[in-house]
């Protein structure tokens, strides 16, 4: 049978849908210009497990799960589940480490950089455009021979840990929701305030979650594979979806009310133009190293991919060390030492694009 979200109009309707549900789940309750971002929920389940203490970030973001798990039922249900792992895994998780403390110096993933500006955020232009020069360099390392190596396939159960561990953080969530006025349940943490303490109804954001890990599965959704297949092939299939995705989500945040075109007092954002511009260098490149945006390596582990797992693990803790670390950024600004980790994290970065090649 055709999968027809592998056409140009499916990931076209894929760009569409994503475009509509982000700002809607905004509109139910998730925080401002951040229906969707991978990097931030990630961020808030790293706070919801006590892996960081920042009080204003901590929810167990049912959309995190749902991707997953969305994922693995649209693999399982067209015979498309391939458990495969080893392909440097240590590598993996040390890029998604330093993509995320990128994606946080700036204050969002490649996703939310395009719904920031859909929302009217002018501050994401610097960051879509560190994003496509963070692509930009990593497409030079695959163009010299960069090769993170084959993956092999593997025990079943290999692809299932983290879908497995979404379902038993879904689980937690069930067993352990917020008590009114409370920041603790169970062994998770809530957020009383801050962007933590906004979130839609959890049956939304899971169903939510649960329809674009399907179809975002189906289709091989990537925004960082969209500019890289542009630069290195010229092929603009995956770039489809991202225009759909921004014209939707354009259209709908007016129609909700939504847009406050500007620079200043955007939700969850800082002015630092230089700052929105490296953050997402380091993350486009960690991100184009690994093979993928955050979104893709959710859908990539849900469909039994071992090493987009550790990836994905790798942002988490990313996120723990952001925090803990004073390296992530705020409304009011960089973080103190978040300056100093953008520098570190391209200096690896670069170590890892530089030694990891195959030479003819």
């Amino acid at each position: 049978m055709k999968n027809f979200f592998a056409t140009g109009w499916g990931i076209v309707t894929v760009g569409l849908v994503i475009g509509v549900l982000a700002p809607f789940l905004q509109y139910w309750g998730n925080p401002g210009n951040m229906g969707i971002c991978v990097a931030c929920f990630e961020r808030d389940v790293s706070g919801a497990l006590g892996m960081h203490r920042a009080a204003v970030v901590q929810y167990l973001r049912p959309e995190i799960m749902g991707f997953v798990l969305g994922a693995l039922g649209a693999a399982l249900f067209t015979r498309d589940f391939r458990p495969r792992a080893g392909s440097a895994p240590i590598v993996r998780f040390v890029l998604g480490v330093f993509a995320m403390i990128g994606a946080l110096v700036f204050l969002g993933c490649p996703w939310r950089a395009l719904l920031r500006l859909a929302g009217g955020d002018l501050n994401a232009i610097f960051g879509i455009a560190g994003l496509v020069v963070g692509i930009w360099l990593g497409t030079l390392f695959f163009k010299s021979g960069y090769n993170l190596g084959r993956a092999q396939k593997t025990y079943t159960s290999v692809g299932l840990l983290l879908p497995l561990i979404m379902a038993g953080l879904l689980l937690l969530l069930l067993l352990n929701p917020q008590a009114e006025g409370a920041d603790k349940s169970g062994v998770l943490f809530y957020s009383l305030k801050g962007p933590g303490a906004m979130h839609a109804p959890l049956a939304a954001s899971l169903l939510v979650g649960l329809l674009v890990g399907f179809i975002a599965q189906r289709s091989r959704f990537c925004t960082v594979g969209a500019f890289r297949d542009l630069i290195l092939f010229r092929q603009t299939h995956l770039l489809k979806g991202l225009f759909a995705l921004f014209a939707a989500a354009l259209l709908v945040n007016l129609v909700l009310g939504q847009t406050k075109v500007g620079i200043e007092g955007q939700p969850v954002a800082h002015t630092l133009y230089f700052w929105n511009f490296a953050g997402m260098v380091l993350a486009g490149l960690a991100f184009a190293l690994a093979g993928g945006c955050p979104g893709r390596q959710l859908f990539m582990a849900g469909e039994g991919d071992g090493d987009a797992a550790v990836f994905v693990v790798g942002m988490i803790v990313g996120a723990a060390f952001a925090h803990n670390f004073g390296l992530a950024s705020s409304p009011k600004g960089l973080g103190p030492n978040g300056a100093l980790a953008v520098v570190i994290g391209m200096l690896v970065c670069l170590f890892i694009g530089f030694t990891m090649r195959k030479k003819a």
